[in-house]
């Protein structure tokens, strides 16, 4: 009894394999386009978090000395 009412049901691999084919994967251009563009942005907003530290470090030391 238990066998057949496990022959009905998918098992895991089969609906994680089910999944897997609807998923509409990206270009490889679309995903160098976007992963330079992060690259980009990560940097940039860097740069600009290191220059409001400095500004606001030299801001606090002249207020302090």
């Amino acid at each position: 009894m238990a066998d057949s009412n496990k022959e009905n049901k998918p098992g895991f691999f089969n609906t994680v394999s089910a999944e897997f084919k609807k998923i509409i994967w990206p270009s490889k251009e679309s995903v160098f386009k976007q992963s330079v563009a992060v690259s980009i942005i990560a940097v940039v907003l860097g740069g600009l978090i290191t220059v409001f530290d400095f500004l606001i470090q030299y801001g606090v030391n002249f207020i302090t000395q």
